[in-house]
């Protein structure tokens, strides 16, 4: 079963009517909507989910940079021609006609745009600002010119914006990852912007980095970091702007649309499912009893979209009246928590049994060996795992690749794995206790038909059943192994078996005859 077919399988029926009023729906009818990020993981399901559920915007412009050849143009065509948006072209036929290209890059002082694009983004009515370097080791300059000075870029851009009704920011619940309790308010930067900024002004690449272990203080990493700045501009220059601020946690695969599980990248828990499904993963360092706040993409999306008619509700008196804009005060401007531990708490250890329960069920033919994997709190007790887990089987592997001719790949394989795990045990080795009251009176507003179109409330979510649906994702959209692949990979995973446990057995025989052997030289046997 390919990727169509598996898409095709899991979309929900389109033929289902939905009673009510649908006011979200109406307040995006024939407004432009301006998106950065639309080329990312949140980007292109925002892009999806605006043109299905809200067929009436007039167009979507979407802030893309030339990359590896292609212009803007022919990246946004590439884009939609994926699989995920197969649900869409079904739907929604007419949709490209209101997909416009803006040859911009977020990174760049006025967003590198024409004057002509500039002018035409004059127009825009809802900005929503999802473009970030989503890296946690991503260099220090890199960093802030795409999530702060990228963002002030934007804000700047807003104020030419004669119809302005809503500017949605998507930060991340970890921006106050120093807080052990994350409301729904701003918290002091580590340092103020125009500082940072003129630090990157004044100092070369290698002076800034060996500055960055004392700048970043207690942040883990330059993502956390730059995103705590990028809100504090949010907070210093949104006067007069109906802003908003949204907070993901851990984003995952989706839930439910445009089809359960889809996810195309291997960001933070899909990665440690997906090293477990593929049998490298063996051990993490991580606490299994303390709660992994993770949040399906959808509920994100969906969050997101809400979050935009809310601020342009309460925010402008007269909202076919661009003049009229309500000034927000700084303790006024909304921030939406996106998380589920508030209400639907999982720790690591529950997520990582249901994953590997159900990955079993659906073995992978890229599966290279037996699957297990030990949540290991201690970091010595992961080190040992690492050792005789990781090290020695990619020693031992790659030194009979060599024998054989062959290019030896596990080592480096693990060295990439072991430095993933070393950038997100800040977040398995710790937890935090989030406020969503904003998010929870944003879903109270809606009418019932929105509430089914825009579903985010994690009360519904069953993390059981959710976790089917994203091993399966995992398989089809990452792994890229069809799902009639399956009875090949489940024969093929029985021989692995049989290997793992040949091999334990005679490296046990071979232990214990070592140890016999010493026993009798001394006498002892």
């Amino acid at each position: 079963m390919s990727q169509a077919t598996y898409i095709q399988d899991m979309m929900a029926d389109p033929a289902l009517e939905i009673s009510g009023p649908q006011e979200v729906a109406s307040f995006y009818a024939n407004r432009n909507v301006l998106l950065t990020g639309g080329a990312g993981f949140l980007g292109r399901l925002l892009a999806e989910k605006i043109l299905r559920s809200c067929p009436d915007v007039k167009s979507l412009l979407i802030l893309l940079r030339a990359k590896k050849g292609r212009s803007p143009k022919e990246r946004l065509k590439l884009l939609f021609e994926d699989s995920m948006f197969d649900r869409l072209r079904k739907e929604q036929p007419g949709y490209s006609r209101k997909v416009v290209p803006i040859d911009g890059d977020i990174s760049q002082v006025g967003l590198g745009l024409s004057e002509e694009h500039r002018e035409l983004l004059r127009t825009t009515h809802i900005v929503i600002h999802a473009a970030a370097t989503v890296r946690f080791d991503e260099s220090l300059r890199v960093a802030v010119n795409v999530n702060v000075r990228g963002t002030n870029e934007l804000l700047s851009l807003a104020r030419e914006m004669r119809n302005l009704k809503a500017f949605v920011h998507v930060s991340t619940a970890y921006s106050n990852c120093v807080q052990d309790l994350v409301e729904e308010k701003f918290y002091p930067p580590p340092i103020d912007g125009d500082k940072l900024f003129n630090l990157l002004d004044i100092l070369d690449d290698a002076s800034l980095e060996h500055l960055v272990p004392m700048l970043l203080s207690k942040w883990p990493n330059t993502y956390a970091f730059t995103k705590v700045i990028a809100e504090d501009s949010i907070r210093r220059n949104c006067h007069n702007l109906p802003v908003c601020v949204v907070r993901p946690s851990i984003v995952i695969a989706t839930a439910k649309e445009p089809v359960p599980g889809w996810i195309n990248n291997v960001y933070g828990a899909t990665g440690i499912v997906l090293g477990v499904a593929v049998g490298l993963l063996h051990t993490l360092h991580c606490d299994p009893e303390l709660v992994a706040d993770m949040i399906p993409a959808d509920y994100v999306v969906n969050t997101i979209i809400v979050a935009a008619w809310d601020v342009a509700k309460t925010r402008c008196i007269n909202i076919e009246n661009a003049v009229n804009v309500m000034v927000p005060e700084v303790e006024d401007v909304p921030i939406y928590n996106s998380v589920s531990s508030c209400q639907k708490p999982i720790t690591w250890g529950q997520f990582m049994k249901y994953t590997s329960e159900l990955g079993l069920e659906t073995p992978s033919l890229a599966t290279v060996w037996i699957r297990f994997l030990k949540l290991n709190k201690y970091n010595w007790l992961h080190k040992v795992y690492m050792v005789f887990c990781h090290l020695l089987p990619a020693i031992i592997v790659d030194s009979l690749a060599r024998l054989t001719g062959r290019k030896p790949v596990l080592w480096d394989a693990y060295k990439k794995i072991h430095k993933f795990s070393t950038v997100i045990k800040y977040f398995t080795l710790r937890q935090w206790r989030f406020n969503n009251n904003s998010v929870l009176r944003l879903w109270d507003k809606l009418s019932s038909a929105d509430q089914n179109i825009f579903e985010f409330n994690v009360e519904g979510l069953n993390w059981e059943d959710y976790s089917y649906s994203h091993v399966r994702g995992i398989r089809v959209y990452l792994a890229k192994d069809p799902l009639d692949t399956i009875p090949a990979a489940a024969a093929k995973y029985t021989r692995i078996k049989i290997a793992h446990y040949t091999l334990l057995t005679a490296i046990c025989g071979i232990f214990l005859w070592l140890i016999r052997s010493l026993l009798r030289v001394v006498g002892l046997w």
